[in-house]
């Protein structure tokens, strides 16, 4: 991966991770988009988890979580609810560093408002760069997502992630064993609910 260059501790956790969010059930729903959009909406189910770093240097993914957050029924919408903070009983408190949140997108639309909004709200609790063995690492949010029409096979074909400090949204794209990374710009929030992208 371009951006995480010689961080390949790290994109590898990322590689690994992917396809196990989208293998769980409904996380993926473009199979059913054009021809059954309301079961698609139904039955859609994101999963969310923390990246963290280690002591020893690793990287490890926490339990998966999909719960939703309040009021999404009524909003017709999909998202995650993830708590703060990981609990490790191996590690000693305050010694794991949470580096990237991680989610699925069912239906493959890039970060909401509400994912920014998430994520820059975690920026007040954790550090915006931490330092790994292998360099600084920023906290970033991630939303995989799948092409695939096949729902028993789905297809880790990428990934946004927005970057709190810098305010950039990125579109990860993967063909093959290879990543290809291309700005989508920087975040402008126009009020609470809506945001603008500005070219880099």
């Amino acid at each position: 991966m371009k951006n995480f260059g010689p961080y390949a501790l790290a994109a590898d956790a990322l590689t690994a991770a992917c396809p196990l969010i989208l293998s769980k059930p409904n996380a993926t729903v473009v199979h059913l988009q054009e021809t059954q959009p309301e079961v698609a909406l139904r039955s859609a189910t994101e999963y969310c988890a923390w990246l963290y770093a280690t002591p020893d240097g690793r990287y490890e993914m926490s339990m998966l979580s999909d719960s939703s957050r309040p009021g999404d029924s009524v909003r017709g919408m999909r998202s995650c609810a993830l708590p703060a903070f990981v609990d490790d009983p191996r590690y000693a408190p305050g010694s794991l560093k949470q580096v990237f949140a991680l989610h699925n997108h069912p239906f493959g639309t890039r970060l909401s408002a509400g994912d920014l909004r998430f994520i820059e709200a975690m920026a007040s609790v954790h550090d915006w760069e931490v330092l790994t063995r292998e360099g600084t690492i920023r906290l970033s949010l991630i939303a995989f997502f799948s092409r695939s029409r096949d729902a028993s096979a789905p297809t880790c074909d990428g990934f946004y992630q927005y970057v709190p400090v810098t305010r950039e949204m990125m579109l990860w794209t993967r063909t093959e064993d290879r990543w290809k990374q291309e700005s989508h710009g920087i975040v402008t929030w126009l009020d609470e609910r809506t945001y603008r992208l500005d070219a880099r």
